[in-house]
């Protein structure tokens, strides 16, 4: 059985992989400053983004939870898996054939980590190829009627990939196995399952959807009833949790939708897939579906990260925006049903409203259709009309709540008032309470008071604090990158981890960055830090900025922060300045690798930090094949260093004569402590020369460096 992948396929597999294409799957990303992306972390539940990208040196890092590292790294925390495994994943993405040493201890590593994901995926793939094929098979006429009743073309059942599992015992099992797929396989993707008789299809009898991640691949499938002799009694059902599918982290159509997420800064969420294929075949084009299940957190931090607005930098815009060609921006609409069940998943919304950071509308048609019957019976106008004129889902829930009573009568506006002041008590936004108090205390007929005690009473019951969700926000935190409350995100991550939050790394680096934070008995902040700070991340970032004369001239002892002293004699470990040849993710992969774990954060932080220099021209210093890509990232591992601008070399060669300019009087320094101590005599004769030879040198340093500028 294979071993460890050969390194050198593994390099391959890093110079082929695009972390700016990667991470932007799953992370809105804006420019900010030279080469530097920005997002909300995929890690770790913020509404600033502390999320940097810094695609021309393949890394990125987190300044809120502390999470960073290479292409690697980021599929490994994303997707929950090993290093190998990602390696494997990526290399399946960019068609990389692997290869494998060869030992004896390959077996009891592969059962140990069982089913590989990318077999996952082609297993899913695979089953997406046979049911599209069943589509049109005689068997499958209820299937094909189902979907023709519903206005649905084959293009369009062609278009979102729908599919037909046949009725038999083991169909679908039978052609994976033809395949190459083992019985262990489809049982971990959730296509087959165990009977007594053996393994047989999960799937049968049913018209099929695939459920697919932002990039397109498929992580499990939903599926329809067609048949009353159907031994699942359920209409839908859908693939269980695997290691691919978490119910309450997918959403179902965002592959179709993202890119017009993004644009639009909206998204409309509906209750099923007939709803999102008629929604987009109307032209709502940001429609996505939960896949049964309720729409919960992980499903608006999705949500959050694709519409999050920082179009004015630093500042974080909430609420509905003016965009030219819609009606309104930056919001989150909800179809929900009118009856009982859609007021109830109204009032679930109601509570995840501050986590959108966009104002939350609902959508009702006229006799609670849904947008599917309403595309069949008044077209496809009538669906884009129900998403313009949403209401505010905090206007819905009130006067639902309110419109269950007869407030003609005292008794009916007392009930009112009950029932509606634990609503109006969820808001945490100062500024909207009070308005919506106002106003449903004239709807309902009661003088203010009355209703503003009832609801002061119930947000004390429910411990709501107060905050302004609507309004703009600013980066916190270190360094101005995005900060985060960190007790109130530690206390969210445990009450969604139990009393253990720590299985989650990102939980783990938010306490570890909160205790940092906290302390008060170590302080840096002065002109030598700083100095050998700036340093550090120009020589990560452009190594060929530095000076390779003068760089001898370092020593250990040049720095006085710990952490970069350790971190140059990382820096000699990995051989040095690298040459100019070297491919910029190598560069950092070797610097990372000789850093070690203790490193790895340090390293990542620098590498994303950004410089005090102005932007280079476009294309500037780029070198080598596929230096750019359309959106202006580079592919760090497929190119060479690149040039520095003269902007960069200078600033460089300030930072490294400082550095050995403190050196230099240091030494002099401890050479005059010494001299006073030492009576007259040939060692204090020694270090009196020496000390000439130190200033003759830092006089000559001065110089070299003046007629550089000069020239």
């Amino acid at each position: 059985m294979a071993g460890m992948i050969l390194k050198e396929d593994v390099e391959k597999v890093r110079a082929a992989a695009d972390l700016y294409d990667i991470v932007s799957a799953s992370v809105a990303l804006k420019p900010s400053g030279t080469g530097t992306y920005v997002g909300l972390c995929p890690f770790h539940d913020e509404k600033t983004g502390s999320f940097n990208v810094r695609p021309s040196l393949g890394v990125w890092h987190c300044f809120g939870c502390g999470l960073g590292g290479d292409v690697f790294k980021f599929v490994e925390q994303q997707e929950n898996i090993d290093f190998r495994e990602a390696v494997e994943l990526l290399a399946d993405k960019y068609h990389i054939e692997l290869h494998y040493e060869q030992n004896g201890q390959g077996a009891n590593r592969e059962a140990a980590h069982g089913t590989r994901r990318a077999r996952l995926l082609e297993a899913n793939e695979e089953a997406q190829r046979f049911f599209v094929s069943q589509i049109m098979s005689k068997e499958a006429l209820a299937a094909r009627k189902l979907l023709g009743g519903r206005n649905f073309s084959q293009a369009d059942c062609e278009r979102f990939g729908c599919g037909y599992a046949p009725q038999g015992w083991d169909n679908l099992v039978r052609h994976l196995a033809s395949k190459g797929f083992t019985q262990k396989e489809m049982l971990d993707a959730g296509l087959a399952r165990q009977g007594q008789r053996g393994v047989y299809d999960y799937f049968r009898g049913r018209v099929t959807w695939p459920i697919r991640d932002s990039t397109g691949r498929t992580l499990g499938f939903g599926a329809r009833k067609l048949y009353e002799d159907d031994t699942i009694a359920a209409k839908y059902i859908n693939t269980p949790d695997t290691q691919l599918y978490r119910k309450t982290q997918v959403l179902y159509g965002i592959d179709l939708a993202k890119a017009s997420i993004v644009k639009k800064r909206q998204v409309v969420i509906v209750e099923g897939y007939t709803d999102v294929m008629a929604m987009h075949l109307a032209g709502v084009d940001t429609a996505v579906a939960t896949c049964g299940t309720a729409f919960g957190a992980d499903h608006a931090k999705i949500v959050r990260r694709l519409i999050a607005d920082d179009s004015l930098g630093a500042i974080q815009l909430i609420g509905p925006r003016k965009v030219d060609g819609q009606a309104l921006s930056s919001r989150v609409v909800f179809t929900f049903d009118g009856d009982a069940a859609g007021q109830k998943a109204a009032l679930h919304a109601f509570g995840l409203d501050s986590a959108f950071l966009s104002q939350t509308f609902v959508a009702v048609a006229d006799d609670n259709l849904d947008p599917c019957d309403l595309r069949i019976q008044r077209g496809d106008q009538a669906v884009r009309s129900l998403v313009e004129h949403a209401r505010p889902l905090y206007d819905f829930v009130i006067e639902t709540a309110i419109d269950r009573f007869d407030t003609q009568f005292t008794t009916g506006q007392m009930g009112a008032v009950h029932a509606v002041a634990p609503v109006i008590a969820q808001i945490r936004d100062r500024s909207l309470l009070d308005i919506y108090t106002r106003k449903a205390a004239r709807r309902i007929g009661v003088d203010l008071d009355i209703l503003q005690r009832e609801v002061a009473s119930a947000r004390r019951a429910a411990h709501v604090r107060d905050e302004d969700a609507y309004a703009p926000r600013r980066r916190g935190g270190s360094g101005g990158f995005g900060g985060f409350d960190g007790e109130r995100e530690f206390d969210r991550e445990r009450e969604r981890q139990g009393e253990n939050p720590f299985a989650n790394p990102a939980a783990r680096k938010l306490l570890e960055r909160q205790d940092a934070k906290n302390q008060t008995y170590h302080r840096i902040d002065d002109a030598v830090f700083i100095c050998e700070q700036q340093f550090m991340a120009t020589l990560i970032q452009v190594p060929r900025a530095v000076d390779r004369s003068l760089f001898g001239a370092l020593t250990v002892d040049s720095f006085t922060t710990p952490v970069f002293r350790t971190l140059f004699q990382a820096l000699e470990a990995a051989g040095g300045l690298p040459s100019n040849d070297t491919p910029q993710g190598l560069w950092m992969h070797a610097l990372s690798k000789a850093g070690g774990p203790m490193l790895d954060q340090v390293i990542n932080e620098l590498a994303v930090m950004p410089l005090p220099l102005p932007p280079s021209p476009a294309g500037a210093g780029s070198e080598g094949p596929g230096a750019q890509d359309a959106a202006g990232s580079q592919n760090a591992a497929a190119v060479q260093l690149r040039a520095p601008s003269q902007a960069e070399t200078r600033y460089a060669t300030e930072l490294l004569v400082r550095l050995i300019d403190m050196d230099y009087m240091r030494r002099i320094a401890a050479a005059r402590r010494r001299m006073a101590q030492l009576p007259d005599g040939d060692e204090k004769f020694a270090l009196l020369g020496r000390v000439a030879k130190l200033e003759a040198a830092r006089k000559d340093l001065q110089s070299q460096v003046y007629n550089n500028n000069v020239a």
